[in-house]
């Protein structure tokens, strides 16, 4: 993971980077060492030059679910990555909103209640920004001006989706976990917490996580949310990233591929075995490679 990580940067020299997510595997439960030594080993596979700007969203992975999370680890993973729930950034004229979906259970905790609180405020600022007509301007008067451009949303959880069974490509779910069920607020928002989002923000795009498989749906026909599949081998045999061109009013994806697992396997045991053949060939200095081989399989043979 370190090495494609490090490779993509070096090929395509993103400004900005966006993680969706579960950045470690046991936040949700690691001893204050532990945690120091997963981020550690963050930093090092992750380590971006400064004109690449990492910015790494929350995941149940990070902080727990919802039942189990609290505010010593939400602070925790703030105080490392900077980030804040329910947080809008803005470059280059684009307003990205980064949410907490976690806190998004809906049951009043003192944790949801502040990020629904911070949703809503963002919300205004973002609605007094677009909007033009006269009878929002007294409503707006204090209010930040932003870039009047609709919002990208960036969140761990997907918005709320009946199951992958519609979801298509060589990364989608496998055929016999399409149609599985989806679990509102475990394995997808819950579809009111996924209607106050869409109603407060109108976004223009949605990315999201958490499924470690791809899917794209579109919201009210119009709104289109991508699902990037995992980044890691250890989730699937062929783990994916999104790269995107993006502007204030338009946006164009890519999806890039790392290579298959068993490829990088097949890669490394041919290697190996070439590298075995030429060192015993050395110790052999009459011997060319290709005879030392070929006696190999003599001697195999006469066995």
């Amino acid at each position: 993971m370190e090495r494609a990580f490090q490779t993509a940067l070096w090929l395509l020299q993103p400004e900005i980077v966006f993680i969706l997510g579960d950045v470690f595997d046991e936040g949700k439960w690691s001893s204050s060492q532990a945690w120091s030594d997963d981020v550690r080993r963050f930093q090092k596979m992750f380590r971006h030059p400064a004109q690449t700007e990492l910015i790494v969203i929350v995941g149940n992975h990070d902080i727990g679910f919802h039942y189990e999370m609290n505010a010593f680890k939400l602070e925790r993973f703030s105080k490392v990555f900077n980030f804040t729930s329910e947080k809008l950034i803005t470059r280059k004229g684009i307003n990205f909103v980064m949410v907490n979906s976690v806190a998004l259970e809906g049951d009043g905790c003192m944790i949801c209640r502040t990020a629904e609180a911070k949703l809503a405020e963002l919300s205004h600022k973002l609605n007094c920004s677009l909007q033009e007509q006269n009878q929002y301007k007294k409503r707006c008067n204090d209010v930040e001006k932003l870039p009047s451009s609709a919002p990208i949303l960036l969140q761990h959880y997907p918005l709320y989706r009946r199951s992958d069974s519609k979801c298509t490509g060589e990364d989608s779910a496998p055929l016999d976990k399409k149609n599985d069920l989806f679990r509102e607020k475990y394995d997808v928002l819950s579809q009111e917490a996924s209607q106050q989002l869409l109603w407060w923000f109108h976004p223009r795009l949605i990315l999201s996580g958490h499924t470690h498989s791809a899917c794209e749906v579109l919201h009210n026909g119009r709104i289109l949310e991508i699902s990037v599949p995992s980044f890691s081998w250890r989730n699937r045999n062929n783990p994916s990233f999104i790269m995107g061109s993006i502007s204030s009013t338009d946006f164009s994806l890519y999806k890039c591929f790392l290579p298959c697992e068993n490829t990088v396997i097949t890669i490394y045991c041919t290697a190996g075995v070439v590298f075995v053949v030429f060192t015993l060939a050395h110790f052999l200095p009459f011997t060319s490679p290709f005879h030392f081989v070929q006696h190999l399989i003599t001697k195999y043979k006469a066995l």
